[in-house]
């Protein structure tokens, strides 16, 4: 199996069974053994169709007679996967990638004749590639759409609350490719160590701009083959995420619970802030992943963190008024990731309908472990209002003993007097992201 094969396998099982494309892809490239090379190869070939998705769809049906829905869901994506290349890959030939989704064509599909027509539309393709059609201007929430390949309900979201000009930054944001950040265990060793550390295995890191304790990586092909993180010197975890966590103030030897936990990195920075002392309760409602907070934990050699399983929907009354800090990173739409997980903007929009209640829910039940002059931490990877702002001060309303607080974050983002604040991938370079700081009177 090769790099394409993998890569149109993953996205067929995305497309097919519904799988998200980063843990399908993992399980794939895992069974495929590919060296370092054809990994990242494989990988930049799955994100790159996801993201550029509708737009490789407009040009080829323009060159189809026969309408995409109705040809099997492999040869669409090999079609996908050639003129990906063809359109964004300068070094491959376009004779490369038309002769591999042949192949793969005659290798994975049906219909014997399938081949003969992949064959015909990418060459038809590639005599016209100066010469393109057109999207249409005239209708510019469409074109957004399709240049951007956001679905048009996305975009007018967007448009709505940035403006058309805005709006279409975020847009190219989310088709970029994020840089992997490290967080330095810093119970472990020190962020200059840790930097000599992976120089020796050979990745180039830099430090964050902004962030201290945050390393940028690239070229680091499966960071768990690392030996350093292995050893527990650093995880992996967006700025955006850590960035909130700075602004809870939390502070060595307090009583936190983290109440939608998995998988694990809010903790990793609230035992590493508190400096391992204290105590970290860290909680998911599905029991597997206990499994996974407790495996992280004992790589990074926490001992003040905790983990358990319980629901953030049901009050349990043994933590009533327990809690110096409360965090509350809940379910969302995850809109904010979409850099990294390129197929979240497909979700069908009357699916995110149910999560406003349920975000509602547990921020009034978690609320109650909060001890009085405590803290209360509300978080998204979401840039919806409506599972954001709305949600805080819907809480606000009903619960008259908590207010906004301000808090201080590093240059360039200093005094936020709000209490809230929103990181958007084309201003911060971060993943968009949602954090309120919340205290309860003494």
């Amino acid at each position: 199996m090769d790099a394409r094969e993998a890569a149109l396998l993953t996205l067929n099982a995305c497309e097919r069974q519904g799988g998200w494309s980063d843990g399908v892809l993992k399980k794939q490239l895992a069974q495929a053994q590919l060296d370092r090379r054809d990994a990242a190869l494989a990988t930049q070939l799955c994100f790159g169709v996801l993201q550029n998705r509708l737009l490789l769809d407009f040009y080829l049906s323009r060159f189809s007679n026969i309408p995409l829905k109705r040809m099997e869901s492999k040869v669409v994506q090999a079609l996908r996967l050639a003129l990906y290349q063809m359109l964004f890959l300068s070094r491959i030939p376009h004779s490369a990638a038309v002769n591999s989704a042949v192949g793969l064509t005659r290798q994975h599909c049906k219909n014997p004749r399938a081949s003969g027509m992949v064959n015909g539309i990418l060459r038809a393709v590639e005599r016209s590639l100066d010469r393109l059609p057109v999207i249409d201007e005239a209708d510019h929430i469409g074109y957004l759409s399709t240049l951007y390949s956001h679905p048009r309900w996305l975009v007018e979201e967007w448009v709505q609350a940035l403006g058309a000009e805005q709006a279409a930054q975020l847009l190219a944001a989310d088709n970029s490719a994020p840089p992997i950040t490290a967080q330095v265990n810093t119970c472990r060793i020190s962020t200059a160590a840790l930097l000599s550390e992976l120089s020796r295995e050979g990745l180039d890191a830099q430090v964050h701009p902004w962030l201290n304790d945050c390393l940028i990586l690239r070229d680091t092909g499966s960071v768990e083959e690392l030996e350093s993180f292995r050893a527990g010197q650093f995880y992996i975890q967006d700025p955006a995420s850590r960035l909130s966590i700075a602004a809870s103030g939390v502070q060595p030897g307090m009583r936190v619970l983290d109440a939608c936990a998995a998988p694990g990195g809010k903790s990793f920075a609230l035992s590493m802030l508190m400096e391992d002392s204290g105590e970290v309760i860290s909680c998911d409602i599905h029991p597997h992943k206990k499994k996974l907070l407790q495996a992280g934990r004992d790589r990074l050699g926490i001992t003040c963190m905790q983990p358990t399983t319980a629901d953030a929907t049901v009050f349990r009354q043994e933590w009533a008024d327990g809690f110096d800090l409360v965090v509350a990173d809940v379910p969302c739409s995850g809109l904010g990731v979409i850099r990294k997980k390129p197929d979240i903007r497909y979700k069908e929009p009357d699916a995110l309908a149910d999560l406003p209640p349920v975000q509602s829910r547990i921020i009034a039940n978690v609320s109650r472990y909060v001890k009085p002059g405590g803290v209360l931490l509300y978080s998204t990877c979401t840039l919806l209002e409506r599972e954001n702002q709305n949600i805080v001060k819907n809480f606000l309303l009903e619960n008259s003993a908590f207010s906004l607080e301000a808090f201080t974050l590093p240059e360039p983002f200093g005094q936020v007097n709000e209490g809230m604040l929103t990181l958007w991938p084309h201003l911060h370079g971060t993943d968009g992201f949602f954090f309120a700081k919340l205290r309860r009177q003494a």
